[in-house]
């Protein structure tokens, strides 16, 4: 399997629960035991902030191996104003085709195709080691402020990057993200009854537990 056969398009809603399915195979107990990023994304297909252009599944030989998916938000910038810009994911790539180059392809696709729709900013929650590589940088170097959170707090795992130059030029402000992101565990225990069953296992690494 080369990384250079794989094609990248909208995804169909007819194929919803096999992309659901990928979800929760990619994110399964990384950043906490099981995970909520399948539900996540089955309400966010809902949400009046979707961007439904910026909905992408890449795939080789017909087998759906990543996704990536978009919303809209804003910054509540400190003169008043609201300052549009996007927000990203979840994003992922089936656990046996990760760290072989697929992902940041699937990124650097989704982001020119924002590009070209005219979107000024993506900001949203990553890992600068990865993300810098496609031209995110912490987003507190643009005066971006995450919501909830002190000032002095460790902020390094939100991102921006601007998508056209200047874009974010003289603004600071707070980062709002969006509703739909915010599930309860509950609608996630019930959603995933509908899947076959894994087993959840706390590892170290994971962010919440």
């Amino acid at each position: 399997m080369s990384i250079n056969d794989y094609i990248i398009r909208p995804e169909r809603a007819d194929e919803y629960r096999e992309i659901e399915e990928l979800v929760r195979e990619s994110f399964w107990n990384v950043y906490r035991p099981g995970c909520s990023e399948h539900y996540v994304i089955h309400v966010l297909r809902d949400d009046p902030a979707f961007v439904k252009e910026l909905d992408f599944v890449m795939e080789i030989d017909g087998r759906q191996i990543g996704q990536n998916m978009f919303m809209r938000t804003v910054i509540n910038a400190d003169d008043g104003r609201n300052i549009d810009v996007l927000t990203m994911g979840p994003i992922c790539i089936a656990p046996e085709l990760k760290r072989k180059g697929f992902g940041k392809k699937l990124l650097d696709y989704s982001l020119e195709q924002a590009v070209q729709m005219g979107f000024g900013a993506v900001l949203f929650e990553g890992n600068i080691d990865f993300y810098g590589k496609s031209g995110f940088d912490f987003a507190r170097k643009f005066g971006i402020r995450y919501h909830d959170m002190p000032e002095d707090a460790d902020q390094s795992f939100f991102l921006c990057r601007e998508l056209i130059p200047g874009y974010l030029d003289g603004v600071t402000g707070v980062y709002r993200t969006p509703q739909g992101y915010y599930v309860d565990d509950m609608d996630v225990e019930e959603f995933d009854k509908g899947f076959p069953r894994k087993e959840k296992l706390k590892l170290p690494g994971q962010i919440f537990g």
